[in-house]
């Protein structure tokens, strides 16, 4: 093999090998973060299956730029899934509850306005990465718009001491989620949210964590054709 020829397979050889590499590092590049099972501490009879996620940037949400549709916003979703899908469409099953300050909701009452319904736990990492989002959604939205109501089944005292801890600006119950009817009885990941619209719709749920920019527009979307 001549000098030249062999310059020739040499760069060939090269070119395939960069052509290679950068083929791999795309592949690599597009796969999504990795969740590890969390460890926690708590005393239910059923198994929550929680998962650890970084901290997600407001600002650079793409939910936050544009009005999304809800498959839009389903098929970005990086850190949560839709859940409880056969709901979709249905209306909401009606509860009353009393909430840490003594007062009482009933979920019918607030017809006419949407809700966002927030299944968590204090022992709950993904939870406790959420609230900074719960807080922001509930002072970039008023109350006579959006209701939000988060449940938790722990001790009373524990809640309501970290509810005051946490600054949490929207409301809290402590109550035995496994004595409400379907399907919040089923809940057995958390964070999970059930999203209903103004005529007492079920429109999502959501099991894993949500940012503040995709819970702007989960509600603000039309719901989705059944």
């Amino acid at each position: 093999m001549s000098e030249k020829e062999s310059g020739l397979w040499v760069a060939a050889i090269v070119s395939v090998i960069i052509l290679a590499a950068i083929v791999i590092w795309a592949v690599v590049k597009q796969q999504p973060a990795e969740t590890t099972p969390m460890s926690h501490n708590h005393n239910h009879s059923h198994h929550h299956d929680e998962r650890s996620f970084e901290p997600l940037s407001e600002g650079t949400d793409k939910a936050n730029h544009q009005k999304m549709s809800l498959r839009d916003v389903i098929d970005s979703a990086r850190t949560w899934g839709p859940a409880y899908t056969s709901w979709y469409g249905r209306t909401a099953p009606d509860f009353t509850l009393v909430d840490i300050t003594g007062k009482q909701h009933k979920l019918s009452d607030y017809r006419g306005k949407d809700v966002m319904i927030i299944f968590w736990a204090t022992w709950c990492r993904p939870c406790i990465v959420e609230m900074p989002h719960l807080i922001a959604l509930r002072n970039i939205i008023s109350e006579d718009k959006l209701a939000m109501l988060a449940i938790s089944n722990e001790n009373p005292a524990l809640v309501k001491n970290f509810v005051e801890n946490q600054e949490m600006n929207y409301v809290v119950f402590s109550s035995n989620t496994y004595a409400m009817s379907v399907p919040y009885s089923q809940v057995r990941s958390i964070p999970c949210s059930f999203f209903i619209d103004p005529e007492g719709k079920i429109k999502l749920a959501t099991e894993g964590l949500l940012s503040l920019g995709e819970m702007k527009a989960i509600v603000q979307a039309e719901p989705q054709m059944h």
